[in-house]
């Protein structure tokens, strides 16, 4: 029996080691992965075997050889299984369906029922828009996977040795109490996984963006709220119960401005959203609302020499690179992501200016070791790594739900 569990455990993570280099790859050859699989040709045969018959590879034809038999190629079967992403925020929700390829097949928005929203009415938005999805892809049904979620604020898995998996959200920049998963989503049968916000988009990027093959990198994602992956050694940092990361409350001044996590002087009180164009508006600005548009508005109020707008677009600047430079100066990382849709906004309009800042705040030799990069997958990321959670549960054990 023991013999048989470690020949079911080998196998599994064999199949695991393949899957996963299939997937981040596209495209490869059998040698290919035996050589990054660090696996014999054998091996490699009957895993690929093995996932041809489940419907997850396909083959994809065969390339010439040096005077050889030809080489065939094999890839991801897109329609081999399907997986739903959602990004949560406090004030809706999005929802996007991906096939094994990872190309976004459908998207959709629902908005809460009020702008700051209570769990209850952003998990009626979060069921209303997996519903609609599912609905218009019935024939998908038999091959989705699961819901991955990417949550604003801590994620913990407090399950215990009673069985079953107990999931709960703390989101106290947010004012609601503790919150389980399975509150916020009832989903017939399909398997929901969660993990931060920030969490998710420094996976996607992991996987398929800019942090990709990067061992050590710091990804934030700067919205209305402020959020942060350390990938250290190739794997992302989670702490004792999984809140490393929450690096929009770390205190940036003594007795500054008041964060919506009750504390002063938090990171994102000065470079969240509502902070900065709040800021704004105190110096006369007048922005058009609280999202993209706000912003945008006042980069231009900034580059038209509107003084009010240079003023916080500058501040801005300087105390994310000040951030920023501690962070490099804690994890000397090869490289800095940018990401979210403030994180966007200011890389497009302020870019050289934030990297000259974040290099002058760090000591000089960490300072002088990163490239600043923003994040491949820019407003879309949340969602994409929400969807990576259900696919490393394929990859990591047999199929289960999805059969060929």
């Amino acid at each position: 029996m023991a013999d048989g569990a470690t020949t079911r455990d080998l196998r599994t993570r064999n199949r695991a080691r393949v899957l996963r280099r299939v997937v981040v790859a596209g495209e490869t050859t059998r040698a290919d992965l035996a050589a990054q699989c660090h696996l014999s040709a054998a091996t490699v045969t009957n895993v690929v075997g093995d996932l041809l018959r489940e419907g997850l590879i396909e083959e994809r034809g065969s390339l010439p050889s040096d005077g050889g038999r030809p080489i065939g190629q094999i890839g991801v079967h897109p329609s081999g299984a399907y997986f739903l992403g959602a990004d949560v925020g406090e004030h809706g929700v999005a929802v996007e369906l991906f096939d094994l390829s990872f190309e976004r097949l459908d998207r959709e928005f629902r908005e809460g029922r009020t702008r700051e929203s209570t769990p209850s009415e952003i998990g009626e938005a979060l069921q209303d828009a997996v519903s609609a999805i599912r609905a218009r892809h019935p024939e998908r049904e038999s091959r989705l996977v699961g819901l991955g979620l990417g949550l604003p604020g801590i994620v913990e898995d407090i399950s215990g040795s009673h069985g079953g998996r107990e999931v709960v959200l703390y989101a106290q920049s947010l004012g609601w109490p503790p919150v389980h998963i399975d509150e916020l989503l009832r989903a017939d049968a399909l398997e929901v996984l969660a993990d931060n916000g920030a969490k998710t988009l420094a996976t996607a990027e992991m996987w398929f963006g800019a942090a990709r093959g990067v061992d050590h990198a710091i990804v934030a994602l700067l919205g209305r709220g402020i959020g942060l992956g350390v990938v250290s050694n190739g794997e992302l940092m989670r702490g004792l119960a999984s809140s490393a990361g929450e690096w929009g409350h770390t205190k940036v001044s003594v007795g500054g401005p008041r964060c919506r996590c009750g504390a002063q002087g938090c990171l994102e009180a000065y470079v969240g959203a509502d902070a900065i164009l709040g800021r704004w508006r105190d110096g006369g600005g007048e922005p058009p609302g609280s999202g993209w548009r706000a912003l945008t508005a006042l980069v231009a109020a900034a580059d038209a020499g509107a003084s009010a707008a240079v003023r916080v677009l500058d501040e801005t600047v300087e105390v994310l690179a000040l951030a920023l430079g501690n962070l490099v100066n804690l994890t000397n990382p090869e490289r800095v992501i940018v990401g979210g849709w403030v994180g966007l906004c200011l890389m497009q309009s302020r870019r050289a200016q934030l990297e000259a800042q974040v290099r002058a705040a760090a000591l000089e030799r960490p300072g002088g070791q990163f490239a600043l990069e923003l994040c491949r997958f820019e407003g879309d990321s949340v969602a994409l790594g929400a969807a990576l959670l259900p696919l490393q549960r394929l990859i990591d054990g047999p199929m289960a739900k999805v059969t060929a």
